[in-house]
């Protein structure tokens, strides 16, 4: 819990310094301010409305106990035995088998499954998958997300201004500060969105090995969720799921696993599927 409260404060700080730093470089001193401006907008709004984000791009709907009796009662069962609270069930219209649990704290999380997972995977499997999504929301990875997310589209913003004034003169002043400022945005503009992208993939795979080891224990047993990976991973190269990148993450595999014209092993954000199943195999998780 401590290790994940540092890593928030170090992202805000990051994302923080990130836009000051471009701000005051575009627009002068005002620009210190417009930066920090920015900075707390974008972190609170996927601080406080992060469930209602995801949830929307998922195109996810809430279900019933009487729709889906299995469901509540697997999620229940996993809740009660971590000592957590039940959190909000939402089903996905996606056919692509996939996951991904929500929201800032135990008190306000969502889980949601995808059409194509209800269809593929055994009840056992999912539930190995479920263990997976609530260990992710007992070890508070979700507001870790929701952050990095944070951090990730603040600097695309703040990169998008930088092209855009270095481009159009947005970097005031005559002369050689004048061309100083150039440099510094278009560095800025270029090497900051791959600093963000660098950020999520570290994150991301620290968190998906820590949850795949904490649902593994959930459960007393790693083969159910093992079973899952293998079949989520084939199904996910096959059936396509338009997934915004920042929101990729937050999912148990890539859902854009399938897409060819993407850098997938510059930026992956999460860790290979075959070695996440050969340490569930291992008993690497008791």
């Amino acid at each position: 819990m401590l290790r994940n409260t540092l890593k928030t404060a170090v992202l805000l700080a990051g994302l923080g310094g990130i836009l000051i730093v471009g701000g005051g470089l575009l627009f002068g001193q005002a620009g210190i301010l417009i930066g920090a401006a920015i900075g707390f907008a974008v972190v609170g709004v996927s601080y406080w409305k992060s469930d209602v984000i995801a949830i929307k791009a998922a195109k996810a709907v809430p279900v019933t106990e009487q729709q889906m009796p299995e469901y509540y009662a697997v999620v229940r069962e996993l809740t009660e035995k971590a000592g957590m609270p039940m959190p909000k069930l939402f089903v996905s219209p996606e056919m692509q088998p996939n996951a991904f649990a929500t929201g800032r704290s135990p008190e306000h999380a969502a889980v949601a499954v995808t059409q194509g997972i209800l269809q593929v995977l055994s009840w056992d499997e999912l539930r190995g998958v479920l263990a997976h999504e609530i260990s992710h929301v007992g070890n508070r990875d979700i507001l870790i997300t929701s952050v990095a997310a944070s951090v990730a589209m603040g600097i695309t913003m703040i990169a998008t201004f930088a092209r855009f004034g270095a481009i159009f003169g947005g970097a005031g002043g005559g002369g050689r500060n004048r061309n100083d400022n150039i440099v510094g945005v278009l560095a800025l503009s270029i090497l900051a969105p791959m600093a963000a992208g660098l950020l999520q993939m570290a994150l991301s795979r620290s968190r998906e090995y820590e949850a795949d080891r904490s649902g593994a224990h959930l459960i007393g047993d790693g083969e159910p969720l093992a079973r899952a990976l293998v079949k989520i991973e084939q199904y996910a190269k096959q059936v396509p799921m338009d997934v915004n990148p920042a929101q990729a993450q937050a999912y148990i595999i890539n859902p854009l696993t399938g897409r060819k014209a993407q850098f997938s092993n510059l930026f992956r954000t999460h860790p290979p599927t075959e070695d996440r199943i050969a340490r569930l195999r291992s008993g690497e998780w008791r």
